[in-house]
């Protein structure tokens, strides 16, 4: 008996087993192909998994849930490029577990900013935004000038080598003692400061 259309709007598990399968087939469609596009899973000339401090850094930005109101992707739009800079590939992305690409813009885009403003600027900024943009609603961020404290970078860096980041043993044993004695302010400036200047540096 051939299965009607009115049949399948009648019968509710029929409907959902069918809608699960159209979806199940389009998302493979569209997402298998792209393992095996190199562009896409190969990083961008240049780039380099996160030193330890950076690495630390991108955790406290993580977990203070700056991604919320910043943004990490440009778009290739014209309006974007021009504001931001070059717009984002997928091969910058490459050590990003997770990316943070985010989808809402209430503080700009921070694909760019490695190297837009000095350390000292960052540190005012964190520490009262207003200092030194007055319109900005930002929070404060000046209890983040504290010692590091959490997980072992050490151990966060074995993990990442075994997903594929290029750590060499030497680098994984010394990481502790490369953020001895610095702040968690510190190292969010250290990864702030670190976006998007590889390809800066690639494109010239």
């Amino acid at each position: 008996m051939a299965i009607t259309h009115d049949t399948i709007e009648r019968k509710t598990g029929l409907l959902i087993a069918l809608v699960i399968l159209v979806v199940s087939i389009g998302g493979l469609v569209e997402i298998v192909p792209l393992f095996f596009q190199k562009n896409l899973i190969e990083p961008v000339a240049g780039l380099k998994p996160y030193e330890p401090l950076r690495l630390v850094g991108r955790d406290v930005y993580i977990r203070e849930g700056c991604y919320n109101c910043h943004s990490q992707m440009i778009r290739p739009f014209r309006a974007e490029t021009e504001r931001y800079g070059p717009y984002s590939v997928a091969g910058e992305f490459v050590y990003d577990r997770p990316f943070q690409w985010g989808s809402k813009r209430t503080g700009p885009d921070l694909a760019r900013v490695g190297g837009r403003y000095s350390d000292d600027w960052h540190r005012l900024h964190l520490t009262n935004p207003r200092d030194v943009v007055p319109e900005s609603n930002m929070p404060p961020y000046a209890f983040l000038d504290r010692p590091i404290g959490g997980p072992d970078v050490s151990a966060r860096m074995k993990a990442l080598k075994i997903l594929g980041h290029p750590y060499s043993d030497e680098e994984i044993a010394k990481a502790g003692e490369t953020i001895k004695g610095k702040t968690e302010m510190d190292a969010l400036i250290a990864y702030l400061q670190g976006l998007g200047t590889q390809l800066k540096t690639v494109k010239g």
